[in-house]
Order: C-alpha cells, then structure tokens, then sequence
C-alpha cells in the first residue's frame, strides 16, 4: 500500500468518524431531559388535525366528554383512543436528541412540507401546538420535532401507526351487526328479483340440535345450497365501513333505486321480534365502493365492493345446488 492511499484511508476514517459524532442519537442528561411540550394538558385539548404523507387529512374533535368526525356529521369515534393517543403526545420528552439542525429535518421526515405525520393540537383556550412525526431508524423508535423548533429526538413512546389518518383508525369498523344466531328470517332484493331464507331449528331432548335452512319458493327438483346462504347471512349480520359519510342523503348515493335491499329479522327473549333494513346505494365508478345505510344508523357509509357484493349481484341460482353432471357413457368399440 503506497503513502496516498494510507492518507486517503486516514481521511475517510476521520471523515466516518465526524459523521457518527454528528448524527448519533445523544442521550442527554437527567437534567437535560424534559417535556416536549411543557404547558400541554390531555384535559384541555379540543381539536386534533392529523396529516399523512400523501397529504390525507383527518379531523377530530371533542363534543363534551366525547370525540367525533366533525367533517362527517360528528360520527361518533372511540374516545378510548383519542384520549391515550394525546397523553402519550404530552409524555413526549426531549430525551434522546438526533440534531440540533434543520438542514436534517426532510431526511428525518420531520420537516415542515415533507413529514410522515403532522398533528396539530388545539386548546380550549385557542392555542395551537403542533408536532411533526417522522421516519422510523429502529423498530420501535420514531423521529420528532415540535413545531417552530429545529432540535430532533428520537423516541420509544410514539409511532406513526399511532397517529393514523384513516377514520378506521379511530371509529370502529363494524358500522352494522346482530348476532347471526338470532337471525330467524332474511329477505333480499335486487336487480335479479327477491329472495327469502328462513332458518328452522330441529332437535329433541335425544336427538341433536340442527340447523335447517329453507328457501321460499323452493321447487321439488331444486336443492338448496346452503354454504351460499350461510355466507349470506354471514355478511348481513356484520358490515364492515371504510369511511362515514354523514348524515345527509346525496343524490350520487343511489338510495332512490337501490342496488339491493336486506332484511332481517331477530328473535330474542329480551328483545322478542326485530326487524333491521340495510339500504346498498350506487356503485363508485372510480374504486368499486357502495354506499350503505342501516335502519339502526342515521349515518351513511362507505364500504367495499366485496362487503355487499352478494347483496348486489347474488341470482337464484347462486343459491342452488348444481344438479349432477352425467356421467359420459362409453362407446361400444366394434368386435374384430
């Protein structure tokens, strides 16, 4: 190895050197270590705005002791996780610092235009915190920075995926469900015509319980296939959303000729007789989804194609048992 490349190799030690004292995370002292943001109170905040990376934006807001969709007619979300989501925003400390620049913020995901989540908090009072989200170096550690500061940390208690931008991410995802068990009776209706399934218990005190399905205007020659109905029911009696939509009724939602129409009827010793309609609205051209409305619900929802596609498609023979194919009889092969 001649001089130059000796002194090549010293400089690109030192030069690897400069950039870990630079960059490495540093863990600041006992005394160093504070809050994020020192004057934050869980009780006090009124107003979340999550922003994702494609720019997805999501509203909550508190309305009294609970939290809603504000820009879906105040649906209602799990207040549950709104509120342990803000505390561990409040818990945030400056710990662990990554940089005290701003030239490294975009590479970090925390710059002002160019972040994995931002979330603005708003206060009773008016006041306005916000705290930007970023990359993610190590399983389980994430990147931020409090707005208007240049200093980033590294820390354990909060991750991108705890800030979604989705509505799922924070309202439950069953907009609809009866228990299945229940469901003595189910109609539907659509393009193809009407269908009615009813379920028959049998059994005895010697004999096991059996579940008996049945369909109206069932012909001798014709057999039920009852793995289509059970799937039927499986999907009627709990629909997942996408997104809710409020409570007006839009013309591009369809409901005036609905694409299908499910009734079901439970019975119950505490509840006796009940009848629960699902309303499936028009097909979006531009990602397949329907638009849903349950008689237990005053707000319409988005789901997928595949939730309700049964509903909107299912013919009577997708209820039936195909009859056997024949057997092909062999040709008699001529002697000699």
């Amino acid at each position: 190895m001649n001089k130059l490349n000796r002194i090549l190799i010293v400089i690109l030690v030192l030069q690897l050197a400069l950039a870990a004292v630079v960059f490495w995370p540093r863990q600041a002292t006992t005394e160093e270590v504070q809050s994020l943001f020192p004057n934050l109170e869980t009780s006090r905040v009124v107003r979340v705005t999550i922003t994702g990376a494609d720019g997805e934006r999501i509203v909550l807001a508190k309305e009294g002791a609970d939290w809603v969709l504000p820009e879906a007619d105040n649906y209602p979300v799990l207040s549950t996780e709104v509120s342990a989501t803000i505390d561990k925003i409040v818990g945030l400390q400056t710990g662990q610092m990554v940089t005290e620049t701003s030239g490294s913020h975009e590479r970090l995901g925390v710059a002002d235009d160019s972040f994995e989540r931002k979330v603005e908090l708003e206060l009773d009072g008016g006041t306005r915190y916000t705290l930007y989200v970023g990359t993610s170096p190590s399983v389980g550690a994430t990147h931020i920075r409090a707005g208007g500061e240049d200093e980033v940390y590294l820390t354990t208690e909060l991750l991108a995926s705890d800030v979604g931008v989705l509505p799922t991410d924070w309202a439950d995802r069953t907009y609809f469900s009866v228990p299945e068990d229940q469901v003595m009776r189910l109609s539907l209706e659509n393009q193809n015509g009407e269908f009615t399934f009813i379920r028959l218990v049998s059994g005895g005190e010697l004999a096991p319980t059996q579940e008996v399905w049945s369909m109206a205007d069932l012909a001798q020659d014709e057999t039920l296939n009852t793995s289509a109905v059970q799937a039927l029911f499986s999907r009627a009696t709990s629909v997942a959303m996408q997104r809710p939509l409020g409570t007006e009724e839009k013309p591009e939602y369809g409901m005036e000729s609905p694409s299908a129409v499910v009734t079901l009827r439970t019975q119950s010793e505490e509840d006796g007789t009940k009848n629960y309609t699902l309303r499936v609205g028009a097909k979006n051209p531009e990602d397949g989804s329907y638009v849903v409305i349950s008689s237990e619900s005053p707000y319409y929802v988005q789901v997928s194609e595949l939730a309700v596609q049964s509903f909107v498609e299912n013919a009577r023979p997708d209820f039936l048992e195909l009859p056997p194919t024949p057997e092909a009889t062999p040709e008699a092969t001529p002697e000699g």
